[in-house]
């Protein structure tokens, strides 16, 4: 007993050792966005991985790889197999993972941003469980400004608007389906050949619904020299981390890391107005024109926003996520117009 005393002792002391080591090492989250290097989200996101590296003593260190995957649909396929433990995605990615992110892509659906953050809020709880069945974890919201209507000829009317040959995201054929039974024209696209055809003079679209700030990034401003001054919807965009990497982090240090991505949802969201409005002053300087509708076109979009929104509710739209979104919205607009 007394020879094999010492060996035993080693084994334990190598036990111990090795446990403490594997606590102690970081837990690596590598986060892929189609966001630019360079643009305000991209280093946000960075600002909140600096502060889960700081709160957490190092335990949790966040990679950002910015712009270098070919879409959203490569995001989460790589997810799947822990390629990625995270992503940043906007509204269509998110809704490959579930359909109930849909409802912050209807046309006309929200008013304002403070419209938008009490509906997102509401529809949180519902979202978070969604997810969980489907093995993510819902770290935060973003917001990149209001989608507007950028287009080759003036759009003044709602039927101009199913004149048009609409940008649509590539990949997503419910949604080309969904335009083409209300009487628009679709074009699924890669964002990057945006720019690409609305310069040439018989392209595949001729109006693109984005936000100000990536109209003036991508320059299209410059071939689509028109926006309709109706913001269409927010550009709504989440960040979701698988649960294999949101489970091999302490409960102590998830409320560490909720509380910084709760910090940066606030930062994006007091951010994105103003980058919209200095984005369309910086166009209008170079010769981009506004469209403004009259009284009678605004009814008409109001009216069919409504329409096509319920159109979307059982087919895009989970009825339980749209129901709630409807009730909240209406809660909200009721309680604004009682102040």
């Amino acid at each position: 007993m007394f020879r094999t005393f010492p060996i035993r002792l080693a084994i334990a002391l190598a036990v111990v050792m090795s446990v403490r080591i594997g606590a102690e090492a970081p837990t690596n989250i590598k986060l892929a966005t189609l966001a630019p290097d360079n643009s305000p989200w991209t280093s946000a996101i960075r600002s909140m991985g600096a502060a889960w590296e700081k709160a957490t003593a190092k335990r949790v260190h966040l990679t950002v790889s910015a712009g270098t995957i070919p879409n959203e649909s490569h995001a989460i396929a790589r997810m799947a197999v822990d390629g990625l433990q995270a992503a940043t995605l906007m509204v269509a990615g998110l809704a490959e993972i579930d359909p109930a992110f849909n409802v912050f892509g209807v046309p006309f659906f929200f008013e304002s941003d403070a419209e938008l953050v009490h509906v997102q809020q509401k529809l949180t709880p519902l979202i978070r469980e969604r997810l969980r069945a489907k093995h993510y974890h819902l770290i935060n919201w973003g917001n990149a400004g209001w989608i507007q209507l950028f287009s080759k000829q003036p759009i003044r009317t709602l039927d101009d608007a199913k004149q048009a040959t609409l940008y649509t995201t590539a990949g997503n054929p419910k949604m080309v389906q969904w335009y083409t039974a209300n009487g628009f024209h679709a074009v699924p696209l890669a964002a990057g050949e945006i720019p690409k055809q609305l310069k040439l003079p018989t392209g595949m679209i001729n109006a693109a619904p984005m936000p100000p700030v990536y109209a003036l990034a991508l320059q299209i401003f410059k071939d689509a020299r028109y926006m309709l001054d109706v913001r269409l919807a927010p550009l709504v965009g989440a960040t979701v981390m698988t649960d294999a990497a949101w489970n091999r982090i302490s409960a102590e240090d998830r409320e560490k890391m909720l509380a910084a991505a709760a910090a940066m949802e606030q930062q994006i969201n007091t951010q994105a107005p103003a980058l919209d409005v200095k984005s369309i002053a910086a166009m209008k300087d170079a010769g981009l024109q506004i469209v403004t509708l009259d009284a009678k076109a605004v009814v008409e979009f109001r009216r069919a926003a409504e329409i096509l929104g319920a159109t979307q509710r059982g087919q895009m739209i989970p009825p339980d996520a749209y129901d709630l979104a409807v009730r909240e919205r209406e809660a909200f607009r009721k309680a604004k117009q009682g102040k």
